[in-house]
C-alpha cells in the first residue's frame, strides 16, 4: 500500500527539530531509522501530516568515550556500533547485540535511538540497557534531562519521552575489568524478532558472583530485569544447581503475548533457556578476562 500524503521536514539541528516538533503539534512524527514508523504508514495504521527527519543531524551521530562512560547519539546506526573498535573493547555487549538485529542491510539504516524511542519490548536494545545500567539524554523545550533506562519503559510502545521531546544520546557506563557478558537470543529466522532473549553482565571474583546483571527481551508488555535471579546469584559459585535457579526465577517474571513464534509457556521456557546460555557464555568470559 501506499501512506496517505505528508510534508517532509529535514532539520539541521536538534534545537531546529524540537521546534518543528512544537510548531506542528501531534500531527508530526519524528523520522529515525524507519523501520518501524514507514511500514505503519504503508498499512495506513500510521498516518502523520508532518514528518521530521532527524538523519540530518550530525550532533545526533558518533561514539566516544568520557571519562568511565561510554555516549553514543541516538542517530547512531546497528552497523556503527558493529564496526565500533571503542564499543569492543570496553562494550563488547553492546556490539553483541547488535550483531543479533535484524539483517546487514536494516542496521546500516536503522539507529539506536529508534530502536529504544519506540517502545517495543521485542526490540533488542531495550535489555541491553537495562542489563548495561544505561541513561538516556532527553532533550526537548525545556532543555536536557537524563533518564535511567530502568524506568524509561512504560508500557507496550509506552516510554518516559514527552511528546515535544527527542531521545539525543545513550550513555552506558563502562562495565569493570573482568567483567562477563552475553547476549543469547532465540528467533525463527534471520531478520525475526526474538521468541525469547536475555542480557546477562557478570562480575566474578574468588569463584563466587560478585554481581550479575540480568534483562530479558520479550518477556512481557516492557523489557525485564530479572532482579530475584540476580540477587540468588550473587555470592554463590556459578554451578548447575544456582542456573537452575537463576532461570526459574527469570521465568517467574515472563509474561509473554502468544503469537506465531509461540504460545506463552513456550516463550516462558526459552526464556529460562536463554538465561541459562547468556550465564554460561558470561560466566566463561569472565574467566578469561
Amino acid at each position: 500500500m501506499i501512506p496517505s500524503g505528508f510534508d517532509y521536514h529535514a532539520p539541521r539541528s536538534v534545537a531546529d527539530a524540537i521546534k518543528l516538533l512544537g510548531e506542528l503539534g501531534p500531527e508530526a512524527k519524528l523520522l529515525a531509522g524507519g523501520h518501524s514508523l514507514l511500514p505503519m504508514m504503508k498499512l495506513r495504521f500510521a498516518a502523520p501530516s508532518h514528518l521530521i527527519d532527524l538523519g540530518k543531524i550530525p550532533d545526533l551521530r558518533g561514539i566516544s568515550q568520557v571519562g568511565n562512560e561510554i555516549r553514543i547519539g541516538a542517530m547512531t546506526t546497528e552497523d556503527d556500533l558493529l564496526r565500533s573498535a571503542l564499543l569492543a573493547d570496553k562494550v563488547p555487549l553492546l556490539v553483541e547485540g547488535a550483531g543479533w538485529i535484524a539483517d546487514p542491510q536494516v542496521r546500516c539504516k536503522g539507529t539506536i535511538g529508534g530502536d529504544i524511542s519506540h517502545g517495543d519490548p521485542g526490540n533488542d536494545h531495550p535489555a541491553l540497557m537495562l542489563a548495561l545500567d544505561a541513561s538516556f539524554v532527553v532533550t526537548g523545550p525545556r532543555g536536557e534531562r537524563v533518564v535511567k533506562a530502568d524506568g524509561f519503559f512504560l508500557g507496550l510502545y509506552s516510554t518516559l519521552l514527552e511528546p515535544d521531546e527527542i531521545l539525543t544520546q545513550i550513555r552506558v557506563p563502562i562495565p569493570a575489568s573482568g567483567t562477563g557478558w552475553s547476549y543469547q537470543k532465540l528467533k525463527r529466522k534471520t531478520g525475526d524478532f526474538a521468541t525469547a532473549a536475555t542480557a546477562v553482565l557478570l562480575q566474578v571474583r574468588g569463584g563466587s558472583v560478585a554481581k550479575a546483571n540480568i534483562a530479558l527481551t520479550n518477556a512481557g508488555p516492557t523489557p525485564l530485569r530479572a532482579r530475584a535471579a540476580e540477587a540468588a546469584l550473587v555470592g554463590k559459585p556459578v554451578s548447575e544447581a544456582s542456573l537452575n535457579e537463576a532461570a526459574r526465577l527469570a521465568m517467574s517474571i515472563c509474561e509473554p503475548s502468544p503469537d506465531q513464534r509461540g504460545d506463552a509457556a513456550y516463550k516462558t521456557a526459552m526464556c529460562g533457556e536463554m538465561t541459562r546460555r547468556a550465564l554460561q557464555a558470561a560466566h566463561a568470559r569472565s574467566i578469561k578476562s
